[in-house]
């Protein structure tokens, strides 16, 4: 033992070192950087993948999402266990990087829509390839990330000497500063990157970009990491402190199971039953962390909420208006709301809401702060189920499978009166359409149209317009019914000329449309369309057609159109699906609520687990922690699948209700608990022991432990909660 605490000195006193900190710091910063921007990157743009590319509905769309979510909370007890029992810190975040890399660049292959495009459509043939590469992914994405989650920072910590307590301090604050440059960064970037087009046959949502980005900085972060080698300190596995407890639990239980006979005396506390293999300060220890995680039971429900940034709130973003002036918001962009604002929030607190509060003679203890956090986690519920009634109001009413839905555009310059069976007579202007679509649920029904009647056959669960003039009706369209994805727009050319014209927009071409003939629909983003008319001479019309977004339009070219300057004049833009009218800035209210709420729960959870756990299991509780993410999650993905509810605001308000719930039971739990002090209570048994054993103990709880313990002491300084 002599002969490693003299190697590892001298390997200490020749590394080199930059203002008094060692150099192998950076390198594991950067590391930190990149490894955080590359997994909030590829989550920011995960749940309209799967919707949008992989085809699901919004509902299996967010059961996936949690389910990833929750195996990356769940894996780090994997990591923890691998690294202090077998491998150590630096050859499993090695290894894990390794596997997370990999998963990242599968992500990113499974993106790509032209490998399977083989008649080139722009729509995948083989889409059981796309969705098991990406399953592949996302499996070894949670493995990678969970499993250097708890390794990450106590190897940073193992860089620094016991006399270097300053600067491991500042080292733990660019740490955090770093995980939250990258959560920022990479939620503004990769979104950006989604909303390119890219393709060799046909262009789509970039979602290969949006993923090889995040698997290039993943790249970035093995090799600067792995860079740094030789100038680590690496500690030996020590043994897992997390299964030394769950073995003691194991053996208490399994105990008092053998011995629950009448015969045997009661003991004080049900882990007393350990006494007979284990040391009495392990037990006591163990008592402790278990006081706190019966605590941990109801938190849960608070994730189940707060992990919906990402899934429902992104979803409930794609319906909206996200054009704010001077730039134009993606939806899975909304999410940088929240770390903008704690950054905000977080000093407000601490330097104003809490000391106010004290003033007043109010007790704020911990559990109170996380009871209130509940609480404004449910009211950011309850105004997403407001805003969602909003939205919805805006949407229009599509057929149901029984009904059919129709409107009639005119190709003549004079009105022309139009009758439906059962219908009150109206009147279509000339080179216009009726006012909206009529619901029918007959589908064999007499028109009469310029005086000349028609038995009209129409579809069930469709929307269709008909083309008409003075000579009665001319043919029948069908119509999308349902609005666009992604708030882009669906715009489609009605020739009412007679002779044939080719249209386009960038390089999308329709082709030539003939007579009385509709194009197909072209998807548009928002913003100025510029499309091109063209007739069989090469003259040109270069129509504009302003945008938001979520919008349908057919385009009437008029018998009365003609080549030149006015060009555009004539031209009638109908309305089928009126752009998305609620603004995105409303979703900010309920970001505001839920960041409120993650500031004085998540923050004040971490600073009382660690006040009340015993100073060689902050592991332990560090653990329960993140088990309670996973399984608020799964909580979600539960809802999500097996919920019968019709309309999403009742889903936004089921779980606000649940967290109340919640909240009120984990209030009577607080109510009954009460603090300790750990370190008076190791002390008390650590007076029991011999000299030698006690230092041997105060070895284990400090020296072992110092790189974990000042990364949870410096995580409180900095007041951050992304893990």
């Amino acid at each position: 033992m002599a002969d490693n605490e003299e190697r590892k000195t001298k390997k200490t006193k020749n590394r080199p070192s930059c203002l008094g900190y060692p150099v192998s710091i950076f390198f594991i910063v950067v590391n930190e950087f990149c490894e955080r921007f590359s997994y909030y990157g590829m989550k920011a743009v995960l749940v309209l993948y799967f919707k949008y590319f992989i085809g699901w509905d919004n509902d299996l769309s967010t059961t996936i999402y949690h389910t990833f979510v929750a195996l990356c909370y769940l894996t780090p007890i994997l990591g923890a266990i691998i690294a202090d029992s077998w491998l150590g810190k630096f050859k499993t975040i090695v290894y894990l990087s390794i596997v997370y890399t990999i998963g990242q660049v599968i992500m990113a292959i499974s993106a790509i829509h032209d490998i399977t495009d083989t008649d080139k459509d722009g729509t995948p043939d083989n889409m059981t390839f796309h969705t098991a590469m990406s399953m592949l992914g996302l499996i070894l994405i949670a493995l990678g990330t969970g499993g250097i989650k708890p390794c990450v920072a106590a190897f940073g910590g193992d860089q620094f000497e016991e006399h270097q307590e300053k600067q491991r301090s500042t080292f733990f604050s660019i740490f955090y500063l770093s995980i939250n440059a990258g959560s920022l960064l990479s939620t503004l970037i990769t979104p950006i990157l989604r909303a390119q087009e890219c393709g060799i046959y046909s262009k789509q949502s970039c979602f290969p970009l949006a993923f090889g980005v995040p698997a290039a900085l993943m790249v970035v972060a093995l090799i600067v990491f792995i860079a740094g080698h030789g100038m680590y300190i690496m500690e030996s596995p020590k043994g897992n402190i997390l299964l030394q407890v769950m073995n003691c639990i194991g053996f208490a239980v399994s105990n008092r199971f053998n011995h629950r006979g009448k015969q045997y005396p009661k003991r004080e506390h049900w882990m007393d039953w350990a006494e007979e293999k284990y040391d009495k300060l392990l037990i006591a220890q163990v008592k402790m962390v278990l006081k706190v995680l019966f605590l941990y039971i109801p938190l849960p429900m608070f994730w189940a909420l707060f992990d919906q940034q990402g899934s429902r709130w992104t979803l409930q973003a794609t319906t909206m208006d996200g054009n704010f002036g001077a730039f134009i918001i993606q939806p899975d962009q909304m999410q940088i709301v929240n770390p903008i604002l704690i950054v905000i929030m977080v000093p407000i607190m601490d330097s104003v809401v809490y000391p106010l509060i004290k003033k007043c003679g109010l007790n704020f203890t911990p559990l109170r702060r996380m009871t209130v956090g509940m609480v404004l986690a449910a009211l950011a519920f309850v105004a997403a189920a407001l805003l969602q009634i909003q939205i919805d109001q805006t949407v229009p009413d599509f057929p149901s499978n029984s009904q059919t839905q129709v409107k009639f555009l005119n190709l003549e310059e004079t009105s022309v009166p139009v009758i439906v069976e059962g219908q009150e007579p109206f009147v279509v202007p000339g080179f216009d359409s009726s006012n909206d679509y009529m619901t029918l649920d007959k589908m064999v029904v007499m028109v009469s149209a310029g005086g000349r009647n028609a038995t009209a056959f129409f579809v069930r669960g469709k929307r269709q317009t008909v083309l008409m003039n003075a000579n009665g009706i001319l043919r029948m369209l069908n119509d999308i019914t349902e609005k666009p994805n992604q708030g882009m727009n669906a715009i489609r050319f009605v020739n009412g000329l007679r002779s044939p014209l080719n249209f386009s927009i960038k390089s999308d071409h329709l082709g030539s449309i003939t007579y009385l003939q509709a194009s197909d629909y072209l998807i548009v983003t928002h913003g100025k369309a510029n499309f091109s008319i063209v007739n069989q001479e090469g003259q040109t019309c270069h129509y504009i057609l302003q945008l938001g977004f979520g919008s349908s339009y057919t385009v009437l070219i008029p018998s009365n159109f003609t080549f030149g300057e006015s060009c555009t004049e004539n031209i009638k833009a109908i309305e089928d699906i009126e752009p998305n009218g609620i603004h995105m800035a409303w979703q900010i209210i309920q970001y505001f609520l839920i960041t409120c709420g993650e500031v004085v729960f998540s923050v004040t959870g971490l600073d009382f687990s660690y006040s009340q756990a015993p100073s060689n299991m902050k592991s332990v509780l560090q653990a329960g922690w993140l088990l309670t993410v996973a399984v608020g999650n799964i909580i979600v993905l539960i809802v999500a699948e097996a919920g019968s509810l019709p309309d999403q605001w009742a889903e936004y308000v089921l779980f606000a209700c649940l967290l109340v719930a919640v909240s009120i039971i984990f209030a009577v739990m607080a109510y009954f608990y009460t603090y300790i002090d750990p370190a008076e209570i190791e002390a008390k048994f650590m007076e029991l022991k011999p000299e030698d054993e006690k230092k041997k103990g105060l070895e284990m709880m400090t020296k072992d432990n110092l790189a974990y313990v000042n990364n949870e002491i410096n995580s409180m300084d900095v007041k951050q909660t992304k893990i």
